[in-house]
Formats: structure tokens, sequence, C-alpha cells
């Protein structure tokens, strides 16, 4: 499941900065591989932050603001990757990929929610969860107090 096409970075970047980005052969094409790469890669990092909480990837279906903010993410990590092929990256490129990765390290640790209004399935991958059910007990002096 992707978070966004290399169409939809295309009309971020505009015609001719996706074909600048990539054209390594003066063919004046895009090389849509190299692209296929960047998005593919910042949809594995957006998982890698994400999977600390939540089975991934990200079932985004019916989930509008969800959807947008998983693809606006994407859009800015793979910008930023295609950039570096052809330094120097644009400030502009280089703080959206910053707010983006701290947005993630938030999310990651539950700093921040992400925007769905349906509950996400977590990552079984993280083992089991259990909850300590009874009186709670204190330590004291002369030795464990129900509370």
């Amino acid at each position: 499941m992707s978070y966004a096409t290399n169409a939809d970075i295309e009309e971020r970047l505009g015609t001719a900065t996706y074909i600048e980005l990539t054209d390594d052969t003066g063919s004046g094409q895009a090389d849509e591989d190299k692209v296929t790469e960047a998005r593919l890669a910042a949809e594995a990092e957006i998982d890698s932050y994400l999977g600390r909480r939540f089975a991934v990837p990200i079932d985004a279906s019916g989930q509008p603001g969800l959807a947008a903010m998983l693809k606006r993410l994407t859009l800015d990590l793979a910008e930023y990757r295609l950039r570096l092929r052809r330094p120097p990256v644009t400030e502009d490129a280089r703080l959206q990929c910053e707010a983006a990765l701290l947005w993630l390290s938030r999310a990651a640790s539950g700093q921040v929610v992400l925007p769905t209004t349906l509950e996400l399935p977590s990552n079984s991958g993280l083992g089991l969860a259990g909850d300590a059910v009874g009186e709670s007990r204190v330590l004291t002096g002369d030795g464990w107090e129900a509370m």
C-alpha cells in the first residue's frame, strides 16, 4: 500500500524539476526507477517510525485526513531524497524533511496522534501488553500494604 504515487511527486515538483532531479543520462525523460526508489524509501522511513506503535503499512482507506498526512510526509521525504541527488538541497526541502521527521518521532512516542477517526491496529510484532489488576500495594518499612 503506497501513501503517494510518482505522479504525486511530479505534481509537487513540477515536470521540469522532476526530470532534472532524475535524468542521469540526459535523455530529457524522468527516470521513474529513481523516483520509485525515493518514494519507497520515504514510505519505509515513515513505517519505521509508525511501526513502533501501529501495524504498518497504515491502511488509510476511508480516512481522508490520515491519507493526506501520510501523503504529505511521503512527498516531503521523497522530495528531499531526490534533491540530494542534485545538490544543493533547497532550504524549503530541508526544513520540510526535518519537520516531517520531527512529527514522525513525536507520533512514534505518542506525543502527537494520527488524524484518524478509527483506532489503528497495534503492531503485533511488539509483543503482548498486560495490565495489572487488583489492589495497588505500597512497600513500607514493615512490608507490603494494600492501598
